[in-house]
């Protein structure tokens, strides 16, 4: 009888959650088994080793990720409004498949050193010239600070954003949406009260 296609999204799902908690070198075939219930020998029915397992897994992630992505970019926005939407995205992506970006933040640079897992790092590639080109294309516009380093506003949003996948929880109080909604309030507008101008022209904390 082949598998369904409903018990492999369980079984991925299962390895992904003890691979995220454990770590790609420290789980085994058979610790996988038994997170889902059966016997290692029966794992094989449905994989034929470690490394598909997490491949697919992590194909799987970054294919959904770029499947928004290419959305975002092939909507003709603006460089503010790409940024918005790329960030909001990603969120939507940390929701998810938050075990999968757990695994690919900790393992991606070691794996990626294996040809089987050279889409890894082109990824990574893919990934930095998108948000790099939307950086650019906002300070070119003036939409974006020109006195910024593109790379170093480039690395402090994608650590900003993507660690979040450290202490997000599907079931908590925001959802993907309102936690990108703040995010970009403190990037791109700050999270100091800005001032108000007096009628003399002086200028006062609206939060005096």
């Amino acid at each position: 009888m082949t598998p369904s296609p409903e018990r492999r999204r369980q079984l991925l799902a299962t390895a992904a959650e003890v691979f995220a908690a454990q770590g790609y070198s420290a789980t085994t075939v058979r610790r996988i088994a038994d997170a889902a219930g059966m016997l290692a020998g029966s794992l094989y029915y449905h994989f034929d080793s470690k490394d598909s397992i997490v491949e697919e897994i992590l194909r799987g992630f970054l294919d959904e990720l770029w499947g928004g992505y290419d959305a975002v970019l092939g909507a003709g926005l603006g460089p503010r409004e790409t940024m918005q939407a790329l960030v909001t995205e990603s969120f939507r992506e940390i929701d998810r498949h938050g075990p999968a970006v757990a695994i690919y933040q900790k393992e991606s640079a070691a794996l990626a050193a294996r040809e089987r897992f050279a889409f890894l790092a082109a990824s990574q590639r893919r990934f930095e010239t998108t948000w790099l080109t939307t950086l650019e294309r906002g300070g070119a516009a003036g939409v974006f600070r020109a006195d910024l380093d593109p790379r170093l506003t480039y690395r402090f949003v994608r650590d900003t954003v993507w660690v979040a996948a450290s202490w997000y929880r599907p079931d908590g109080r925001h959802s993907p949406e309102e936690i990108a909604r703040q995010y970009l309030a403190m990037v791109l507008d700050g999270i100091a009260v800005q001032a108000s101008e007096e009628p003399d022209g002086t200028a006062q904390s609206i939060a005096e």
